[in-house]
C-alpha cells in the first residue's frame, strides 16, 4: 500500500479493528474520488441536501451542527482526518444536519455508488464502514452526557481530552502538543456554555496548570488533572479494539 496515497490514512485506521487482505486494500485504493478544500466555516454538507457522495477528511477539521429558528447553534461533534462526515449519505438521500469546515480543510468525496458496491463485495470493508457508524453513535451518546450533565468545567475538560486522544490516535500531535484551531465560540457551542462562561472556564484550567491554548495550538500539561476535572473515561472512543478477521 503506498504511504502517499490520500485514502492510505483511513486504511490504517480502519486496519486497527478490521484485517484487511490484499485485495481488499487494492479495492479500497481504487475507489474514485475529488480532492476539494474548504475555507473557514463553509458547508461541506447542508441539511436537507441530497448527495451523491460521502466526504472524508483528508486535511483539517470539520464540524457537525444544527441550527435553530432563532439563529442558535449547537455544535454536535467535531471530525479529523481519516474520518468520513457524511458516511450515512451512503445509505440515507437526504441530509439531516450541517457539517462545515472548521478552518482550511480537504476532502475526499467519494461517489456513495462506488462505496456501497465495495461494501457489498468485501465483507471486511463492510464490517469497517459498520464499526465506524458504532463508534460515532457512541461518541454522540457521551455528547449528550457531557451537555446534559456534566458542570461546565468537566464539559470543556472533557471535549478537550476527547480530542487530544483521537489527535494522538492518528498521529497529530506530540508530547501532549495538538494543533487546534477551534475557537472559543465552538467550544461553547459545543458544549452548551456561552462564550463568557467558556473562557472563564478555560481560564481556569489554564490556572490549575492543566493545559496551555492558544489561537491554534493546544498542549495538555497534565493529562492525569485534565482527566480527573472531565470525569473522563476513554471506553466510548473504542479505540483499542483488535484488528479481527471476519468469522464464518
Amino acid at each position: 500500500m503506498s504511504d502517499t496515497h490520500p485514502l492510505a490514512p483511513l486504511i490504517r485506521r480502519w486496519s486497527r479493528r478490521v484485517t484487511f487482505s490484499p485485495d481488499d486494500q487494492t479495492a479500497l485504493l481504487a475507489l474514485p474520488f475529488t480532492r476539494r478544500t474548504f475555507g473557514k466555516e463553509h458547508y461541506i454538507v447542508r441539511e436537507g441536501q441530497r448527495s451523491d457522495d460521502c466526504s472524508l477528511m483528508l486535511r483539517g477539521l470539520s464540524f457537525r451542527q444544527k441550527l435553530l429558528s432563532n439563529g442558535a447553534r449547537q455544535i454536535l461533534a467535531f471530525q479529523i482526518p481519516t474520518e468520513f462526515v457524511d458516511l450515512q449519505n451512503g445509505l440515507l438521500d437526504v441530509a439531516d444536519h450541517n457539517v462545515q469546515s472548521l478552518d482550511g480543510s480537504e476532502v475526499a468525496t467519494i461517489p456513495r455508488s462506488a462505496l456501497v458496491a465495495l461494501s457489498g463485495e468485501r465483507p471486511a470493508v463492510r464490517l469497517a464502514m459498520w464499526t465506524d457508524t458504532l463508534v460515532e453513535a457512541s461518541i454522540s451518546r457521551e455528547w449528550v452526557v457531557n451537555v446534559g450533565r456534566r458542570d461546565s468545567r468537566a464539559r470543556i475538560a472533557h471535549l478537550l481530552c476527547e480530542l487530544a486522544l483521537r489527535l494522538e490516535g492518528i498521529g497529530e500531535g506530540s508530547d501532549g502538543h495538538f494543533d487546534f484551531p477551534v475557537t472559543q465560540e465552538q467550544l461553547a457551542d459545543g458544549t452548551g456554555l456561552t462564550p463568557v462562561h467558556t473562557n472563564r472556564t478555560l481560564q481556569s484550567l489554564r490556572r490549575d496548570g492543566l493545559i496551555q491554548l492558544s489561537s491554534r495550538a493546544l498542549t495538555v500539561l497534565d493529562w492525569d488533572g485534565l482527566k480527573e476535572a472531565a470525569d473522563f473515561d476513554e471506553l466510548y472512543l473504542h479505540q483499542h479494539l483488535p484488528s479481527r478477521p471476519l468469522e464464518a
